[in-house]
Protein backbone atom coordinates (compact mmCIF):
# COMPACT_ATOMS: atom_id res chain seq x y z
CA UNK A 1 0.00 0.00 0.00
CA UNK A 2 1.34 3.45 -0.93
CA UNK A 3 2.12 6.12 1.65
CA UNK A 4 -0.75 8.26 0.24
CA UNK A 5 -3.21 5.37 0.43
CA UNK A 6 -2.16 4.64 3.99
CA UNK A 7 -2.80 8.25 4.93
CA UNK A 8 -6.28 8.20 3.38
CA UNK A 9 -7.26 4.94 5.06
CA UNK A 10 -5.91 6.08 8.42
CA UNK A 11 -7.72 9.41 8.25
CA UNK A 12 -10.96 7.77 7.18
CA UNK A 13 -10.71 5.29 10.05
CA UNK A 14 -10.19 8.07 12.59
CA UNK A 15 -13.09 10.14 11.24
CA UNK A 16 -15.38 7.10 11.21
CA UNK A 17 -14.41 6.22 14.77
CA UNK A 18 -15.07 9.78 15.96
CA UNK A 19 -18.44 9.90 14.17
CA UNK A 20 -19.56 6.66 15.78
CA UNK A 21 -18.35 7.70 19.21
CA UNK A 22 -21.28 10.04 19.89
CA UNK A 23 -24.58 8.73 18.51
CA UNK A 24 -27.42 11.16 17.81
CA UNK A 25 -29.14 10.43 21.11
CA UNK A 26 -26.24 9.21 23.23
CA UNK A 27 -27.13 8.23 26.77
CA UNK A 28 -25.81 10.64 29.35
CA UNK A 29 -23.81 9.77 32.44
CA UNK A 30 -23.06 11.51 35.73
CA UNK A 31 -19.54 11.35 37.13
CA UNK A 32 -18.21 12.78 40.39
CA UNK A 33 -15.86 15.63 39.51
CA UNK A 34 -15.14 16.91 43.04
CA UNK A 35 -16.63 16.34 46.49
CA UNK A 36 -16.35 17.19 50.17
CA UNK A 37 -18.24 20.50 50.07
CA UNK A 38 -20.57 21.94 52.69
CA UNK A 39 -23.91 22.95 51.12
CA UNK A 40 -22.55 24.00 47.71
CA UNK A 41 -24.81 26.30 45.72
CA UNK A 42 -22.71 27.36 42.70
CA UNK A 43 -19.96 26.08 40.40
CA UNK A 44 -18.21 28.92 38.54
CA UNK A 45 -15.42 28.70 35.97
CA UNK A 46 -12.28 30.77 36.48
CA UNK A 47 -12.20 32.99 33.36
CA UNK A 48 -8.40 33.15 33.38
CA UNK A 49 -7.47 29.51 33.99
CA UNK A 50 -9.34 26.69 32.29
CA UNK A 51 -8.13 24.16 34.89
CA UNK A 52 -9.74 26.03 37.81
CA UNK A 53 -13.32 26.35 39.03
CA UNK A 54 -14.77 27.85 42.20
CA UNK A 55 -17.43 26.20 44.36
CA UNK A 56 -19.58 28.55 46.42
CA UNK A 57 -20.68 27.12 49.75
CA UNK A 58 -23.86 28.52 51.27
CA UNK A 59 -22.09 28.47 54.64
CA UNK A 60 -19.72 31.22 53.50
CA UNK A 61 -16.61 29.77 51.87
CA UNK A 62 -15.59 29.80 48.20
CA UNK A 63 -13.49 26.71 47.54
CA UNK A 64 -10.97 26.25 44.71
CA UNK A 65 -10.99 23.19 42.45
CA UNK A 66 -8.04 22.61 40.15
CA UNK A 67 -8.20 19.69 37.70
CA UNK A 68 -10.85 18.07 39.89
CA UNK A 69 -8.86 18.39 43.12
CA UNK A 70 -10.18 20.58 45.95
CA UNK A 71 -7.45 22.86 47.28
CA UNK A 72 -7.07 23.40 51.01
CA UNK A 73 -6.88 27.21 50.86
CA UNK A 74 -10.13 29.09 50.27
CA UNK A 75 -10.50 31.71 47.57
CA UNK A 76 -12.66 33.68 50.01
CA UNK A 77 -14.15 33.00 53.43
CA UNK A 78 -17.14 35.08 54.54
CA UNK A 79 -18.41 32.66 57.18
CA UNK A 80 -18.21 35.21 59.99
CA UNK A 81 -20.02 37.83 57.92
CA UNK A 82 -23.17 36.01 56.82
CA UNK A 83 -26.25 34.37 58.28
CA UNK A 84 -26.95 30.82 57.16
CA UNK A 85 -28.87 28.67 56.29
CA UNK A 86 -32.39 27.83 55.04
CA UNK A 87 -32.61 30.24 52.12
CA UNK A 88 -29.93 32.56 53.49
CA UNK A 89 -26.16 32.54 53.24
CA UNK A 90 -23.53 33.11 50.57
CA UNK A 91 -25.66 32.76 47.44
CA UNK A 92 -23.88 34.03 44.34
CA UNK A 93 -20.55 34.69 42.60
CA UNK A 94 -19.77 36.36 39.27
CA UNK A 95 -16.47 37.39 37.70
CA UNK A 96 -16.31 40.73 35.89
CA UNK A 97 -15.88 40.49 32.10
CA UNK A 98 -12.49 42.20 32.52
CA UNK A 99 -11.43 39.97 35.41
CA UNK A 100 -8.13 39.13 33.71
CA UNK A 101 -7.04 42.77 34.00
CA UNK A 102 -9.14 44.21 36.85
CA UNK A 103 -9.24 41.16 39.14
CA UNK A 104 -12.78 42.15 40.14
CA UNK A 105 -15.51 39.75 41.18
CA UNK A 106 -18.86 40.12 42.92
CA UNK A 107 -20.66 38.09 45.57
CA UNK A 108 -24.22 38.12 46.91
CA UNK A 109 -24.94 37.15 50.51
CA UNK A 110 -27.32 37.77 53.37
CA UNK A 111 -25.59 39.62 56.19
CA UNK A 112 -26.06 38.90 59.87
CA UNK A 113 -29.18 41.11 59.90
CA UNK A 114 -30.64 38.99 57.09
CA UNK A 115 -30.38 41.70 54.43
CA UNK A 116 -28.94 41.27 50.94
CA UNK A 117 -25.43 42.55 50.25
CA UNK A 118 -23.82 42.68 46.80
CA UNK A 119 -20.10 43.19 47.37
CA UNK A 120 -17.15 43.75 45.07
CA UNK A 121 -13.75 42.20 45.74
CA UNK A 122 -10.50 41.80 43.83
CA UNK A 123 -8.12 38.87 43.73
CA UNK A 124 -4.78 39.11 45.49
CA UNK A 125 -1.32 38.63 44.00
CA UNK A 126 -2.09 34.93 44.30
CA UNK A 127 -4.76 34.33 41.63
CA UNK A 128 -6.33 31.58 43.73
CA UNK A 129 -6.84 33.78 46.81
CA UNK A 130 -9.03 36.89 47.07
CA UNK A 131 -7.93 40.14 48.65
CA UNK A 132 -10.31 40.34 51.62
CA UNK A 133 -9.38 43.96 52.35
CA UNK A 134 -10.67 45.01 48.91
CA UNK A 135 -14.33 44.51 49.88
CA UNK A 136 -16.71 47.24 48.72
CA UNK A 137 -20.48 46.90 49.25
CA UNK A 138 -22.59 48.41 46.48
CA UNK A 139 -24.92 51.18 47.63
CA UNK A 140 -28.15 49.85 46.19
CA UNK A 141 -30.81 51.09 48.59
CA UNK A 142 -30.76 54.83 49.20
CA UNK A 143 -27.91 55.60 51.56
CA UNK A 144 -27.63 51.97 52.68
CA UNK A 145 -25.29 49.35 51.24
CA UNK A 146 -27.87 46.58 51.55
CA UNK A 147 -31.26 45.60 50.16
CA UNK A 148 -33.58 45.15 53.11
CA UNK A 149 -35.20 41.72 53.36
CA UNK A 150 -38.48 41.70 55.33
CA UNK A 151 -38.46 37.89 55.74
CA UNK A 152 -35.78 35.20 55.75
CA UNK A 153 -36.88 33.43 52.56
CA UNK A 154 -36.93 34.35 48.86
CA UNK A 155 -33.60 36.15 48.73
CA UNK A 156 -32.76 35.12 45.17
CA UNK A 157 -29.01 35.59 45.31
CA UNK A 158 -27.74 34.66 41.88
CA UNK A 159 -25.42 37.00 39.97
CA UNK A 160 -24.49 36.83 36.28
CA UNK A 161 -22.96 39.11 33.68
CA UNK A 162 -24.88 39.35 30.43
CA UNK A 163 -23.44 39.52 26.91
CA UNK A 164 -23.88 43.31 27.23
CA UNK A 165 -21.26 43.37 30.00
CA UNK A 166 -23.73 44.42 32.69
CA UNK A 167 -24.36 42.71 36.01
CA UNK A 168 -27.78 41.10 36.48
CA UNK A 169 -29.01 40.68 40.07
CA UNK A 170 -31.99 38.40 40.63
CA UNK A 171 -34.02 39.27 43.73
CA UNK A 172 -36.89 37.36 45.30
CA UNK A 173 -40.08 39.03 46.50
CA UNK A 174 -38.90 39.46 50.09
CA UNK A 175 -40.42 36.27 51.41
CA UNK A 176 -43.31 34.93 53.43
CA UNK A 177 -46.13 33.44 51.34
CA UNK A 178 -47.88 34.88 48.29
CA UNK A 179 -45.90 38.14 48.48
CA UNK A 180 -48.12 39.71 51.18
CA UNK A 181 -47.02 43.29 50.46
CA UNK A 182 -47.27 42.89 46.65
CA UNK A 183 -43.61 43.88 46.30
CA UNK A 184 -42.93 42.08 43.00
CA UNK A 185 -45.43 44.41 41.26
CA UNK A 186 -44.38 47.57 43.11
CA UNK A 187 -42.31 49.85 40.82
CA UNK A 188 -40.62 51.47 43.81
CA UNK A 189 -39.30 48.16 45.20
CA UNK A 190 -36.22 46.26 44.05
CA UNK A 191 -37.57 43.03 45.53
CA UNK A 192 -39.25 40.64 43.12
CA UNK A 193 -37.23 42.08 40.23
CA UNK A 194 -34.29 41.45 37.97
CA UNK A 195 -31.85 44.36 38.25
CA UNK A 196 -29.28 45.38 35.62
CA UNK A 197 -26.38 47.65 36.57
CA UNK A 198 -23.06 48.80 35.13
CA UNK A 199 -20.29 48.01 37.60
CA UNK A 200 -17.49 49.15 35.30
CA UNK A 201 -16.79 52.24 37.40
CA UNK A 202 -13.71 53.48 39.20
CA UNK A 203 -12.83 52.52 42.75
CA UNK A 204 -13.62 56.07 43.83
CA UNK A 205 -17.29 55.77 42.79
CA UNK A 206 -19.39 56.06 45.95
CA UNK A 207 -22.16 53.74 44.76
CA UNK A 208 -20.00 51.17 42.97
CA UNK A 209 -22.20 51.19 39.87
CA UNK A 210 -24.11 53.26 37.37
CA UNK A 211 -27.46 52.59 35.70
CA UNK A 212 -27.12 51.70 32.00
CA UNK A 213 -28.60 54.47 29.86
CA UNK A 214 -30.93 52.05 28.06
CA UNK A 215 -32.47 50.39 31.10
CA UNK A 216 -36.19 50.07 30.36
CA UNK A 217 -37.53 52.26 33.19
CA UNK A 218 -34.92 55.00 33.09
CA UNK A 219 -36.28 57.41 30.48
CA UNK A 220 -39.77 57.87 29.03
CA UNK A 221 -41.26 54.94 30.91
CA UNK A 222 -44.96 54.49 31.52
CA UNK A 223 -43.91 53.75 35.12
CA UNK A 224 -42.06 56.93 36.12
CA UNK A 225 -41.93 55.78 39.75
CA UNK A 226 -40.00 52.61 38.87
CA UNK A 227 -36.46 52.18 40.16
CA UNK A 228 -33.95 52.86 37.41
CA UNK A 229 -32.02 49.67 38.18
CA UNK A 230 -34.99 47.40 37.35
CA UNK A 231 -34.69 45.27 34.24
CA UNK A 232 -37.78 43.05 34.74
CA UNK A 233 -40.75 42.73 37.12
CA UNK A 234 -42.77 39.97 38.70
CA UNK A 235 -40.38 37.35 40.08
CA UNK A 236 -41.05 35.25 43.16
CA UNK A 237 -37.63 33.70 43.79
CA UNK A 238 -35.43 33.42 40.68
CA UNK A 239 -33.29 30.41 41.48
CA UNK A 240 -30.63 30.40 38.81
CA UNK A 241 -30.69 32.13 35.46
CA UNK A 242 -28.24 32.12 32.59
CA UNK A 243 -27.51 33.64 29.20
CA UNK A 244 -27.35 31.51 26.07
CA UNK A 245 -23.62 31.77 25.35
CA UNK A 246 -23.06 34.02 22.33
CA UNK A 247 -19.40 33.03 22.10
CA UNK A 248 -20.48 29.43 21.43
CA UNK A 249 -23.22 30.21 18.94
CA UNK A 250 -26.00 31.03 21.42
CA UNK A 251 -28.59 33.76 21.08
CA UNK A 252 -27.70 35.76 24.19
CA UNK A 253 -31.20 35.17 25.60
CA UNK A 254 -31.79 35.36 29.34
CA UNK A 255 -33.48 32.25 30.75
CA UNK A 256 -34.85 32.52 34.29
CA UNK A 257 -36.11 29.67 36.47
CA UNK A 258 -38.58 31.04 39.01
CA UNK A 259 -39.70 29.00 42.00
CA UNK A 260 -43.48 28.73 42.45
CA UNK A 261 -45.72 28.98 45.50
CA UNK A 262 -47.36 25.56 45.68
CA UNK A 263 -48.70 24.73 42.23
CA UNK A 264 -46.33 25.56 39.35
CA UNK A 265 -42.62 25.92 38.70
CA UNK A 266 -41.75 28.08 35.70
CA UNK A 267 -39.06 28.88 33.14
CA UNK A 268 -39.09 32.31 31.53
CA UNK A 269 -37.35 33.14 28.26
CA UNK A 270 -36.29 36.63 27.31
CA UNK A 271 -34.68 37.36 23.92
CA UNK A 272 -31.43 39.28 24.09
CA UNK A 273 -32.03 42.88 25.09
CA UNK A 274 -35.79 42.46 25.66
CA UNK A 275 -35.89 44.23 29.00
CA UNK A 276 -38.98 45.57 30.73
CA UNK A 277 -40.99 42.37 30.91
CA UNK A 278 -43.34 41.47 33.74
CA UNK A 279 -43.31 37.78 34.68
CA UNK A 280 -46.52 38.18 36.64
CA UNK A 281 -45.92 37.16 40.25
CA UNK A 282 -47.95 37.35 42.55
CA UNK A 283 -50.96 37.78 40.28
CA UNK A 284 -49.75 34.86 38.20
CA UNK A 285 -48.09 31.59 39.16
CA UNK A 286 -46.75 30.11 35.98
CA UNK A 287 -49.38 30.79 33.32
CA UNK A 288 -52.26 30.77 35.84
CA UNK A 289 -54.05 33.34 37.94
CA UNK A 290 -52.94 33.37 41.56
CA UNK A 291 -53.64 36.27 43.96
CA UNK A 292 -55.42 38.97 41.96
CA UNK A 293 -56.77 41.26 44.69
CA UNK A 294 -54.29 43.98 43.69
CA UNK A 295 -53.47 44.90 40.08
CA UNK A 296 -50.50 43.99 37.96
CA UNK A 297 -48.02 46.78 37.29
CA UNK A 298 -48.56 46.07 33.58
CA UNK A 299 -49.28 43.21 31.16
CA UNK A 300 -47.43 39.98 32.05
CA UNK A 301 -45.43 37.60 29.84
CA UNK A 302 -46.14 33.92 30.40
CA UNK A 303 -43.36 31.35 30.87
CA UNK A 304 -42.27 29.13 28.00
CA UNK A 305 -42.52 26.08 30.26
CA UNK A 306 -44.07 25.11 33.57
CA UNK A 307 -44.50 21.96 35.59
CA UNK A 308 -46.69 21.05 38.53
CA UNK A 309 -45.95 19.71 41.97
CA UNK A 310 -46.41 16.17 40.72
CA UNK A 311 -42.99 16.57 39.06
CA UNK A 312 -41.09 18.40 41.77
CA UNK A 313 -41.00 21.00 44.51
CA UNK A 314 -38.60 23.80 43.49
CA UNK A 315 -37.08 24.53 40.09
CA UNK A 316 -33.31 24.93 39.64
CA UNK A 317 -32.35 26.77 36.49
CA UNK A 318 -29.53 25.61 34.24
CA UNK A 319 -28.00 26.37 30.87
CA UNK A 320 -28.54 26.02 27.16
CA UNK A 321 -25.98 23.37 26.25
CA UNK A 322 -23.29 24.68 23.89
CA UNK A 323 -20.52 22.16 24.50
CA UNK A 324 -19.33 19.23 22.38
CA UNK A 325 -18.97 16.23 24.70
CA UNK A 326 -22.65 15.26 24.67
CA UNK A 327 -23.01 15.34 20.88
CA UNK A 328 -24.95 17.49 18.46
CA UNK A 329 -28.36 16.13 19.53
CA UNK A 330 -28.07 18.01 22.83
CA UNK A 331 -26.60 21.22 21.51
CA UNK A 332 -29.11 24.02 21.94
CA UNK A 333 -31.23 22.14 24.49
CA UNK A 334 -31.92 23.80 27.83
CA UNK A 335 -30.94 21.69 30.86
CA UNK A 336 -32.66 22.34 34.19
CA UNK A 337 -33.59 20.45 37.35
CA UNK A 338 -35.78 20.30 40.40
CA UNK A 339 -34.25 20.55 43.86
CA UNK A 340 -35.78 17.16 44.63
CA UNK A 341 -33.18 15.62 42.33
CA UNK A 342 -34.76 15.35 38.88
CA UNK A 343 -33.01 16.56 35.71
CA UNK A 344 -34.58 17.37 32.34
CA UNK A 345 -33.75 19.05 29.06
CA UNK A 346 -35.98 20.98 26.66
CA UNK A 347 -35.75 21.65 22.94
CA UNK A 348 -35.94 25.38 22.15
CA UNK A 349 -37.33 26.57 18.83
CA UNK A 350 -36.49 30.22 18.18
CA UNK A 351 -38.72 32.23 15.85
CA UNK A 352 -37.81 35.23 13.71
CA UNK A 353 -38.39 37.70 16.52
CA UNK A 354 -36.12 35.81 18.90
CA UNK A 355 -38.93 34.34 21.00
CA UNK A 356 -38.64 30.68 22.02
CA UNK A 357 -41.02 27.76 22.13
CA UNK A 358 -40.16 24.85 24.43
CA UNK A 359 -40.95 21.24 23.53
CA UNK A 360 -39.72 17.65 23.80
CA UNK A 361 -39.00 17.53 27.53
CA UNK A 362 -36.69 14.59 28.27
CA UNK A 363 -35.82 13.33 31.72
CA UNK A 364 -32.19 12.38 32.42
CA UNK A 365 -32.36 11.61 36.14
CA UNK A 366 -31.87 7.84 35.99
CA UNK A 367 -29.10 7.86 33.38
CA UNK A 368 -27.19 10.47 35.40
CA UNK A 369 -27.17 8.20 38.44
CA UNK A 370 -30.43 9.06 40.18
CA UNK A 371 -30.64 10.28 43.75
CA UNK A 372 -27.48 8.45 44.81
CA UNK A 373 -25.43 10.65 42.47
CA UNK A 374 -27.51 13.83 42.17
CA UNK A 375 -29.05 14.30 45.62
CA UNK A 376 -30.79 17.66 46.04
CA UNK A 377 -29.80 19.88 43.12
CA UNK A 378 -29.01 23.51 43.93
CA UNK A 379 -27.34 24.67 40.72
CA UNK A 380 -25.65 23.94 37.40
CA UNK A 381 -22.33 25.17 36.09
CA UNK A 382 -20.29 25.15 32.89
CA UNK A 383 -16.56 24.80 32.39
CA UNK A 384 -14.24 26.51 29.91
CA UNK A 385 -15.47 24.22 27.13
CA UNK A 386 -19.15 24.82 27.81
CA UNK A 387 -19.62 21.37 29.37
CA UNK A 388 -22.26 20.95 32.05
CA UNK A 389 -21.96 20.22 35.78
CA UNK A 390 -24.59 19.68 38.48
CA UNK A 391 -24.24 20.91 42.07
CA UNK A 392 -25.44 18.30 44.59
CA UNK A 393 -26.34 20.43 47.60
CA UNK A 394 -27.15 17.64 50.03
CA UNK A 395 -24.10 15.43 49.44
CA UNK A 396 -21.60 18.22 48.76
CA UNK A 397 -20.69 16.89 45.33
CA UNK A 398 -20.05 18.36 41.87
CA UNK A 399 -21.30 16.01 39.14
CA UNK A 400 -19.99 16.24 35.60
CA UNK A 401 -22.46 15.40 32.82
CA UNK A 402 -20.83 13.33 30.14
CA UNK A 403 -21.54 10.55 27.70
CA UNK A 404 -20.00 7.09 28.13
CA UNK A 405 -19.53 7.05 24.38
CA UNK A 406 -18.09 10.54 24.11
CA UNK A 407 -15.29 10.83 21.59
CA UNK A 408 -11.82 11.05 23.09
CA UNK A 409 -9.65 14.02 22.13
CA UNK A 410 -8.58 14.01 18.49
CA UNK A 411 -5.13 12.37 18.32
CA UNK A 412 -2.22 14.66 17.56
CA UNK A 413 1.27 13.97 16.31
CA UNK A 414 0.14 11.04 14.14
CA UNK A 415 2.80 9.35 12.05
CA UNK A 416 2.41 7.35 8.88
CA UNK A 417 4.19 4.03 9.23
CA UNK A 418 5.29 2.53 5.96
CA UNK A 419 5.17 -1.27 6.01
Amino acid sequence: MSRQATLKVGTATILCWLALAVPAHAQLQGQTYASGFDRPIAFVQDPTDRTVQFVVQQTGRIRVVRNGTVLSTDYLNLSSTIVCCGEQGLLGLAFAPDYASSGRFFVNFTNQAGDTVVARFTRSSNPLVANTSSRFDLQLEGTRRVITQPFSNHNGGHLAFGPDGYLYIGLGDGGSSNDPDHRAQNPGEMLGKMLRIDVNVGNEDAFGYRVPSNNPFLVGSSLPSARDEIWAFGLRNPWRYSFDDVARGGTGALIIADVGQNRFEEINYEPRGAGGRNYGWRNREGAHDNVTSRPLAYQPTDPIFEYGRGDGVSVTGGFVYRGARLGSAYRGRYFFADYSGRVWSLALTIDGSGEARASDRREHTAELGGNAMLGQISSFGVDADGELYIVNHSAGRIVRITSPLAAPPTPTGLKIIKP
